[in-house]
């Protein structure tokens, strides 16, 4: 076996584990078993990071808990509303492995597509992309609503948030992007799409492709035709929330 080898090896041992404990959070441990097929003792050895499973084990725990767990559902689970109805999503953003099981789940959803750099907005889609970037072993890159002392040159794309009535820019720095990258843009949270269209149109004339669009939660459908009607390259979400009438 080779060093390499050994290195994927370990690397789906401790992804079982970490999957493991994100099942931990919507499971017991007497349902897990049942999931698995592993004793009690021996998941509850595993999930405090006491032993590592064996590769083939590792392989069977993915296999199962990918087919029994329901991350829509672990994500509903997670959202908060205040008083106002508006979304409170601080439950997912801040939880680094249901992050790190998302940047997977995106990983294996756009297998086959070249993907160079992962692009979204500042601040609340940083952590998800951070997971993302991490997860194709790519660089990622943000666009900020101001612009940061130190950076010579922007990309400036300027948008209308039409349910309050104002005029938004973003900022990227110049050169983040090039024609040579094929860019997925990412945020954790869509509702109308006007600024994922942003971020597209600064990829855009970055002279980058777009290699996909992939957001967390998305209320209704009708923001992917603002975002790009005629797009060739897919654009998703993992939780679609209704729309208010």
């Amino acid at each position: 076996m080779g060093n390499a080898t050994r290195y994927e090896y370990l690397k789906m041992q401790i992804r079982s584990v970490e999957f493991l404990r994100l099942a931990k959070e919507v499971y017991s441990y007497q349902e897990l078993m049942k999931l698995t097929g592993i004793p009690i003792t021996v998941l509850n050895r595993y999930v405090k990071g006491h032993i590592l499973p064996s590769s083939d084990r590792a392989t069977s725990i993915l296999g199962k808990l990918e087919k029994g767990y329901d991350v829509t559902k672990h994500i509903k689970d997670r959202l908060g509303f205040d008083k106002g109805g508006f979304l409170d999503n601080t439950r997912i953003v801040g939880d680094t492995l249901l992050l790190r099981f998302i940047a997977n789940n995106v990983v294996q959803k756009l297998a086959g597509r070249r993907v160079s750099k992962v692009l979204t907005v500042a601040v609340d889609g940083i952590p998800l992309t951070v997971h993302i970037a991490d997860a194709f072993g790519v660089p990622f890159i943000y666009a900020k609503k101001e612009k940061e002392i130190g950076v010579a040159n922007f990309i400036e794309e300027t948008y209308t948030v039409s349910r309050a009535g104002i005029q938004v820019s973003l900022y990227l720095p110049k050169g983040g992007i090039d024609k040579r990258d094929s860019v997925l843009i990412t945020d954790d949270v869509v509702r109308s799409g006007e600024q994922l269209k942003a971020l597209v149109n600064l990829a855009k004339r970055s002279g980058a492709e777009i290699a996909a669009i992939f957001v967390i939660i998305a209320v209704g459908d009708r923001w992917k035709k603002e975002v790009d009607d005629s797009a060739d390259y897919p654009i998703y979400s993992l939780v679609t929330l209704p729309e208010k009438a």
